[in-house]
Order: structure tokens, then sequence, then C-alpha cells
């Protein structure tokens, strides 16, 4: 038996998720012992000054005192720690992670968008197979796109506009021109027919509100009519009678352009989506280096 422990840091929220990992008679199980996902939004600090605020961090390190507590009540074997686009973005992110080492005793690594990337693609394969796909996965500060043909990736870029920094910023027109040149150029000139797949916490809540279940397609119109549906509602509405959280219900609508228009732009008429994210992938690292404590 394993447990291990997956922590990411986002722009929007932060999460932890526990997990026992078993072999018995030959079959691996996963099986999550806690979940945990607390809305610290830092973009918001981040995407306007620069900077994660004294409140934010005191906030932050009260909630990475809380993990190290789960993580040492569970007797965890292993964990990763992963921080996104806010922290590293942040000019005292990397002073902030040094301080959670000093203090904490808990290890955090800030990575880049190509690294966030390969662990969330690591959770989506089994929803593949030798067709095209364009995976997108819209976080709060960044989006990523993948492109894979014959289960191979032949193209990735991450781009710097997300559900928080769309809603915090005015985000700049060439950024919106990038993505879909880099479609075009990338994805369109395969001339293949080409299947989305998209992951993210906004997603995954349109798959809830559209009665799908996990890794069924949604098609383009129902993405375009939910998001027309929600947007529909005022803020409170969008809390009390959609039960979003208030987190995920502001940033919601902006995160549905950036899957809609990359959906337009590649000519995916559905979207699958796998309910799976970053600490998902982080899992699945952590199960690679650890499972030969399983024999």
């Amino acid at each position: 038996m394993l447990k291990l422990a997956a922590i990411d840091i986002g722009s929007n929220a932060i999460r932890i998720q526990l997990t026992r990992v078993t072999l018995y008679q030959g079959n691996i199980t996963f099986k999550r012992l806690e979940y945990v996902r607390f809305p610290l939004r830092l973009g918001q600090d981040v995407f306007t000054t620069g900077r994660i605020s004294e409140q934010s961090k005191v906030k932050f390190l009260k909630l990475m005192q809380a993990f190290k507590i789960l993580i040492d009540l569970y007797e965890v074997d292993d964990y990763m720690g992963c921080a996104t686009s806010a922290m590293r973005e942040a000019e005292n992110g990397k002073y902030l992670i040094d301080q959670v080492k000093a203090e904490l005793d808990l290890e955090i690594e800030i990575i880049d968008g190509d690294k966030e990337a390969d662990m969330i693609n690591k959770a989506i394969f089994p929803y593949m197979d030798d067709k095209a796909y364009l995976h997108i996965d819209v976080g709060g500060g960044s989006t990523e796109f993948n492109f894979y043909k014959n289960n191979e990736k032949l193209s990735s870029k991450s781009f710097r506009i997300g559900s928080v920094r769309h809603l915090e910023t005015d985000s700049s027109h060439h950024m919106w021109d990038e993505m879909k040149n880099w479609i075009e150029q990338k994805v369109i000139r395969q001339s293949v027919k080409i299947h989305a797949i998209g992951t993210g916490g906004n997603i995954n809540k349109v798959q809830d509100l559209a009665g799908k279940k996990a890794g069924k397609p949604i098609s383009l119109k129902k993405v375009k009519e939910t998001q027309a549906y929600i947007k529909s509602f005022d803020m409170d509405e969008r809390i009390n009678r959609l039960q979003l959280n208030p987190d995920r219900a502001d940033v919601i609508i902006p995160a549905l352009d950036i899957y809609i228009n990359a959906m337009v732009w590649s000519k995916s008429p559905s979207i699958i989506v796998p309910d799976s994210g970053l600490k998902d992938g982080i899992m699945q690292v952590l199960y690679a280096r650890n499972k030969g404590k399983l024999k």
C-alpha cells in the first residue's frame, strides 16, 4: 500500500488530494482519501500588482501548514507540490516558497507552463486514441494547448491568458491572435478532423450542468448554450440557484470564452471532458516513482 499527496497551487484556488494506492491480486487501485480545495485567488494580486499581497501571504502560509498536518496525519509515503502561473509571475513568489520550506519543511516547486502541460497530459492519456486531439487546459493565469496525433504529441504551447487574468485585466488582443494563429499553423494544417479534449475546473462545471459523465463528449453548441445560460444569471443567482462556488461564479464566463474560441478555431464539433487536472497528473508522477514499493 502507498499513500500519496498532490498539491496544486493555482491562480484561482489551491488543492490537495491524498490517495491510497493498493496492489491486490495483480490489480492496482487508486482510492481518494481526502480532497481539499481552498479558494485563495493568488492571481487577483499578481495579475494586477505583480506581487502576492500580505493578506494572501498569511492565508497561504496557514493553508500550507494545514496541508502539512494532513500529510503527517495520513503518514504519506511521498508527496509533490506544484505552483503555476500566479506564483511563477509574482515578484515575491520564490521568497514565499522558500519561507514555506524554512518554516514548515514542505517542498513546493514552481513549474513552467510546459511542465504543467506535461503533467496534465499524463492524466488524460486514457481518454485518447490514435485520432487527432487538441487538448485545451484553461487555468486561472495561463492556457495550455497540446496537439496529439496517433498518440504522439506533435506541438504544445503555453499562453499567458486564463480565467482570472482575463477577468482582472484587459486581455491583449495580440494574445487571442497568437492562440488563433498557433491553432491554424500547428493544428488546422494537419488536414484531419480535430477532437477537442478539455481540462480545468470551469469546463468540468459545464460537464456537470450539461448532465454529462466524465469522458463523454459535449457539443460546441451545448457549451455555447451553457455559457449563455450561466450568463443569464447575476452573481447571486449563480451562487444560490446554480450552486457555483463564489470563486467559480465570476471566472467561468471568461474561461468558457477560451474553450469556445479554441474549438471554433480548430473546427472541433465537440469536447471530451475527463474531469482530470494537474493534481491527477502529479499523482501519476508520484505513482511512477513509487510503484516499485508495491511489489
